[in-house]
């Protein structure tokens, strides 16, 4: 059977969630140094919808990922790790409360604080709306790679950052058909052309060019614009992601890929093999649940107990 048509993943605390066609998969180790393993099914109203299969609105999926799968992934993980994953039910008023609280600051600060910063600057030193909006379109570059420089000097999200870099190589093993074992995976590459760091920094690329058609109105619009334009963008950002990514052996997409490439180092770290292990669990099971092998005799893990009804909301 084939190797699925879309699947990637994302780093947690102490692990890795693996993502396929129709299941998630994640490996966490616990304090006692156990590697539990969460799978579950994913919402087909989300991942099986014709949305998933349209040009551009497709690229609502990936937002899902990153906000809805991920961040109860990361709830999850959390819990696991602290050896609490009896008790967990990530869902609900907890999971969406979380999710809104981030989307509304990250919505603040990167979209809706540049346009206002500009605004305040050109009442002293008028410009034109085209300085305007790349003005506007630096700042919002340069806050993005100030908060992962920042987040990146945490001890704790360095190690997220590790498994972070073993998800790619886990990843990049499996395309590249390699054993899936930590030491194989090991020599593998740190990066990869689908890597949600490489989407963000694309985001923030094609905002300069999707906001410029909303020319200059007053400052409300403007900032209502930064808002409803940006599933616009995300769905252009996907559609880019995904044509580099078969495309990533062309001259001009090399060079077009190679700042997410090169960004990917700020958000990844070199592994152990302890943390390949991990990432390689998650992706094993997924290949299981997916029906793309057959049970792995040598995977020494357990199921985490999660609460009923934690699946998707």
């Amino acid at each position: 059977m084939g190797k699925p048509f879309n699947y990637g993943g994302q780093a947690v605390i102490e692990g890795v969630m693996m993502r396929g066609r129709k299941h998630m998969a994640m490996a966490v180790r616990n304090p006692n140094g156990e590697i539990v393993l969460h799978t579950e099914p994913l919402n087909p109203r989300i991942y099986g919808s014709f949305i998933n299969k349209v040009p551009f609105l497709r690229g609502f999926t990936l937002l899902w990922d990153a906000l809805g799968l991920g961040m109860r992934s990361l709830m999850l993980s959390a819990d696991i790790a602290m050896g609490e994953e009896e008790k967990v039910d990530f869902s609900g008023p907890v999971a969406w409360g979380s999710m809104a609280v981030s989307l509304i600051l990250a919505i603040a600060i990167f979209f809706v604080g540049p346009v206002m910063l500009v605004g305040l600057f050109n009442r002293f030193i008028p410009v034109s709306i085209l300085v305007q909006h790349t003005i506007e379109g630096v700042i919002r570059l340069t806050l993005f790679l100030a908060y992962i420089w920042a987040i990146g000097n945490i001890e704790d999200i360095k190690r997220v950052f590790g498994y972070h870099g073993a998800e790619h190589k886990a990843i990049n093993a499996y395309e590249g058909g390699v054993e899936l074992t930590p030491v194989k995976a090991s020599q593998c590459s740190i990066v990869h052309p689908r890597c949600g760091t490489a989407f963000l920094l694309i985001v923030m690329v094609i905002s300069i060019f999707v906001f410029a058609l909303a020319g200059d109105p007053n400052i409300w619009l403007k900032i209502l614009s930064r808002i409803v334009l940006i599933p616009v963008i995300a769905g252009i950002a996907y559609e880019f992601l995904k044509f580099s990514a078969a495309h990533q052996k062309n001259p001009i997409i090399k060079l077009l890929i190679a700042p997410g490439l090169a960004l990917q180092r700020m958000t990844t770290r070199e592994p152990d093999l302890s943390m390949l292990e991990v990432s390689l669990a998650a992706l094993k099971k997924l290949l299981v649940e997916e029906n793309l092998a057959e049970t792995f005799d040598a995977l020494e893990t357990r199921e985490a107990v999660t609460a009923p009804g934690s699946a998707s909301p």
